[in-house]
């Protein structure tokens, strides 16, 4: 065998060996570089190597013409490999434990100090997304950063409208959240209030160190605003790039890296031009930063949990036309805030008079109807020509298409007593079967939270253990009363509704002291309450009045009209649709 080629392929493993042993530090001293400037850096480590070797190798062909060029190209394309498997080794090695985003708002060149970003949520349900919520206005200093957390999930998009000290309009972004934890870098051009453009660098954070992880897609991409609508740029071949030049983020592609869903489908925005201010939005949307939603000042380490928002901001964040606040409903009432949300979320609504009567019952046939606006299932089994539910009837493809999914069993008789009163056994039951939820340990020790688990049917305690363990039981008045035979409400269905959307991960948990929690559970809230406030992570006030604008009589913009219809049989569903 030819001595030089051995030669040659010994230099090869000794340089693969070079970058596996050093690549680690080069990334660990490039990250200590990015925590002083405040941006990431990153793919950059990786080319600076490329750069530093390609350097060594024009040395080299200075000294030995025509031997080195075969040899430097091999080493490259080694060290590239190697250097791959690094980056995807050390990326899929840490995984984050939230769900979220860190925001941060730049601004290489131009001399903005504070800028105030409205941010707010189009949350993806089923094939589609919500109505716009609002979240907040927030009051932050160029570079400062702040957490998003707890709630969101992957395919959810993030709306952020940008505006001076002034109140004046200067850029527009939107984002989608990752799988996994999502750090996000709003870039401003030197003069945003002429040239209102925004570049967005984001990707995936799994370790929430505020860095896009290595080797991991960053999204690059710019919006331009004119006469408030907003474009969704293809490439940067019209923008002047060297505004937007940061640390890390130097190099800008021509064509722009956008999310699937943004560039495919009927939803994408790529060589889009929308509104950014439709009319339909809520209240807080029309009106100027700080006039009637107290504006947030951002805090180092700020930390802002979705629920928290949600709640706060939700009688004037919703879209137009939405009712959130009944007048049944006090301020106190123990299930106000799930059924407040599953009403943002247009799965019930209310009277004609303004009320919701939530001690009323509620019977098989509209509880079908909130399944089937509740949850986007499969179909498990086929439909049944039910002898008492006509084709006329209000509710009868929601009775078709529940039961299709697997919910509420009939009796042998193919009758399904569409104006029977449901039970809370029932109720539990029919969600619990249907989302296929199974006990994983000792019905007995997880139904010890209930003084009265031996009232409940022996063919349905692992069913009922299966719900407690996942969060899903909501006990009203008592916690440790399941109550398993009384009629349900429509407040406690409610509850239980909202708790199953919680337990599969589409919507952020609301916090409750009717929740039922196993000792674990307990313990881990108790943790969490604990390094919240070791953290300094902030929450919005809870009451309108104090944390929303409209002074002592509340945050209500008393323009929202009732929706839904009346409880006669022939009419409609607790959703109120016929």
């Amino acid at each position: 065998m030819n001595p030089n080629f051995l030669s040659v392929w010994g230099k090869v493993f000794l340089a693969a060996i070079s970058v596996a042993i050093f690549s680690p530090v080069c990334s660990a001293f490039a990250e200590s570089n990015v925590s002083t400037s405040g941006l990431n850096l990153s793919n950059s480590t990786g080319q600076q190597l490329l750069a530093d070797n390609d350097k060594k190798d024009d040395d080299d062909d200075d000294k030995k013409p025509g031997q080195i060029n075969r040899r430097s190209t091999i080493r490259r394309q080694t060290e590239i490999r190697e250097r791959r498997t690094l980056i995807n080794t050390s990326s899929t090695s840490v995984k984050s434990k939230t769900k979220g985003f860190t925001l941060a708002i730049w601004q290489p060149a131009g001399n903005f100090s504070e800028v105030i970003a409205r941010v707010s949520l189009k949350k993806k349900h089923s094939k589609g997304y919500l109505a716009e919520r609002f979240l907040g206005d927030y009051k932050y200093k160029i570079k400062q950063k702040s957490k998003f957390v707890k709630g969101f999930k992957a395919g959810d998009r993030i709306v952020v409208r940008l505006y001076d000290l002034e109140n004046r309009f200067i850029g527009y972004s939107e984002f989608e959240c990752l799988p996994t934890y999502t750090t996000v870098n709003l870039i401003l051009s030197e003069k945003p209030t002429e040239y209102q453009v925004v570049r967005t660098v984001y990707g995936v954070d799994a370790d929430e160190d505020g860095i896009v992880d290595s080797g991991t897609t960053s999204y690059d991409y710019f919006t331009q605003v004119s006469n408030q609508r907003v474009s969704f740029l293809s490439s940067s071949q019209t923008i002047n790039v060297t505004q937007f030049q940061a640390a890390g983020y130097s190099e800008v592609a021509e064509t722009s890296v956008y999310p699937v869903s943004f560039t495919k489908g009927e939803f994408s925005l790529v060589r889009q031009t929308i509104s950014a201010f439709s009319s339909s939005l809520g209240e807080a949307f029309k009106v100027n930063p700080g006039s009637l939603v107290q504006l947030t000042e951002v805090s180092d380490n700020s930390s802002y949990e979705l629920s928290q928002l949600l709640t706060a901001y939700r009688q004037v964040g919703v879209a137009k036309g939405i009712q959130v606040a009944f007048a049944d409903i006090a301020q106190d009432h123990w299930a106000k805030d799930f059924i407040g949300e599953l009403a943002a979320l247009e799965i019930i609504e209310g009277f004609p008079d303004g009320s919701f009567r939530p001690d009323a019952p509620v019977t098989r046939a509209e509880f079908a109807a909130l399944l089937q606006k509740t949850f986007s299932k499969s179909k498990v089994r086929s439909a049944i020509a039910f002898r008492d539910v006509s084709s006329r009837y209000w509710a009868y493809s929601a009775i078709r298409e529940s039961y299709e999914m697997g919910f509420l069993n009939t009796v042998a008789s193919r009758e399904f007593n569409p104006t029977q009163s449901l039970s809370r056994i029932e109720i539990l039951v029919a969600l619990a079967r249907a989302l296929n939820y199974q006990s994983t340990t000792s019905a007995t020790n997880v139904l010890s939270v209930y003084s009265d688990a031996s009232t409940i049917s022996s063919q349905y305690r692992s069913l009922i253990a299966a719900l407690t363990q996942r969060g899903v039981i909501v006990n009203y008045p008592d916690v440790k009363l399941l109550n398993a035979e009384k009629v349900a409400t429509r407040a406690e269905v409610c509850a239980l509704l909202y708790k199953s959307l919680v337990s599969s991960g589409e919507v952020a948990d609301i916090s409750s002291e009717y929740a039922v929690q196993q000792p674990q559970q307990q313990a881990e809230v108790e943790q969490r309450d604990d390094d919240d406030e070791k953290e300094g992570r902030v929450k919005p006030r809870r009451n309108c009045n104090q944390g929303i604008g409209n002074g002592a009589e509340g945050c209500d913009p008393g323009n929202s009209r009732p929706r839904g219809g009346s409880n006669d049989e022939g009419g409609r569903t607790p959703g109120g649709k016929r």
